[in-house]
């Protein structure tokens, strides 16, 4: 087989396996890690270790050595600035809450990496994300499917993807579970057999609130306003609405008589909104941004199985779609706390229908 193909080194244990099983089945591999931001950019002294750090980037080397690989670090930070990292302030300022994972998945390795490969002649871009892809012959299209072991599927992340990007993605690991990654890394000795696995959000240094980082990169504080409950009724003062998201319930820092969540943050009044538990409950949802993989429309109303978020345990919906941007989604029973900014990704089955940006 002379089939070429660019692998995504992360320095860490799943992208070392993805190497190493595509070399076992006879690509001639080079690996890529991609460096996507400087520690200064997220507040960190230069020395410090980090996600992107050099020892990240050594580790992925010593790994490529060990296979005979080429090795190479491309410099992505720019592009992670504007389509990573402002996306994610930019959301939390307009009283959002964002998945930036989705957006590094769409924007870069599946958007500037997947360019590389193509002008370098690579034939596919590999991952270590844990999802399966497959041809269906009866509908001419390629399919994006979850990991067979569901506790690391990762299918939710991968909504984004285009026919043309997974007919030349793999994802090796689609089919094994993290003890047996970590047990063919270290049968072959590599040195990120049992080093641990990155946080959710890599630019976010420990200790540091999603807030903090936004304070500090646009070097503003945002003003304080008033919790009020769904009647407008004032129940105390908040610290600035890009310390809320939807759902929450500790750190309001205010004695009630009853427990108080965040149903809703309304920048326009600087106000953010709580309400009891069972006013979280919403059976309507409506998605902008789509990207559709199994078809290419929804035709008529269409029985799905959705999550509203990465964690989410999956529920029966219907869902059609309105026109070419847009889909309306409605679940059999009420979903808590339905967050603007986040995905929402449809199944059939292992099969992932597509999704959208909840708005």
């Amino acid at each position: 087989m002379n089939n070429k193909a660019l692998i995504a080194m992360s320095g860490g244990v799943d992208s070392s396996v993805a190497a190493l099983l595509m070399q076992e089945q006879g690509y001639c591999c080079t690996g890529v890690t991609m460096k996507l931001f400087d520690n200064e950019d997220i507040g960190l002294p230069v020395m410090d270790s980090k996600c992107c750090s050099l020892d990240d980037i050594l580790d992925a080397k010593r790994v490529c050595e060990s296979m005979g690989m080429e090795h190479f670090t491309f410099n992505y930070g720019a592009r992670f600035r504007i389509e990573v990292i402002d996306r994610f302030i930019n959301a939390y300022v307009n009283g959002m809450t964002p998945n930036p994972c989705i957006d590094c998945n769409r924007y870069l390795k599946f958007g500037e990496l997947f360019a590389k490969a193509q002008e370098i002649g690579c034939d596919f871009v590999v991952t270590g994300h844990y999802a399966r892809i497959k041809y269906d012959e009866e509908k001419g299209r390629y399919l994006l499917l979850k990991a067979v072991n569901p506790e690391k599927d990762q299918s939710y992340v991968l909504y984004s993807l285009n026919q043309q990007q997974l007919a030349h993605a793999k994802f090796p690991l689609g089919t094994l579970s993290k003890p047996q990654v970590r047990e063919i890394a270290e049968k072959h000795g590599f040195v990120t057999a049992h080093k641990h696995d990155s946080q959710d959000i890599c630019f976010i240094r420990e200790g540091t609130t999603y807030a903090d980082f936004i304070e500090q990169r646009l070097g503003r504080k945002f003003p304080p306003g008033n919790f009020v409950d769904t009647k407008g009724n004032i129940l105390g003062r908040h610290k600035g609405i890009i310390h809320y998201t939807v759902g929450q319930r500790k750190g309001l820092g205010l004695a009630l008589p009853q427990p108080m969540y965040v149903q809703k943050i309304d920048t326009a009044k600087n106000q953010v909104i709580l309400s009891t538990n069972d006013e979280l409950f919403s059976a309507s949802v409506t998605a902008t941004d789509i990207n559709l993989i199994d078809c290419e429309r929804i035709e008529g109303a269409r029985r799905v199985k959705a999550r509203i978020r990465y964690h989410h345990q999956e529920q029966w919906a219907t869902v059609t779609q309105p026109d070419a941007n847009t889909l309306h989604i409605e679940f059999d029973e009420p979903q808590r706390a339905i967050t603007r900014g986040q995905a929402v990704v449809m199944y059939d089955g292992d099969v992932v229908v597509g999704g959208g940006r909840i708005i």
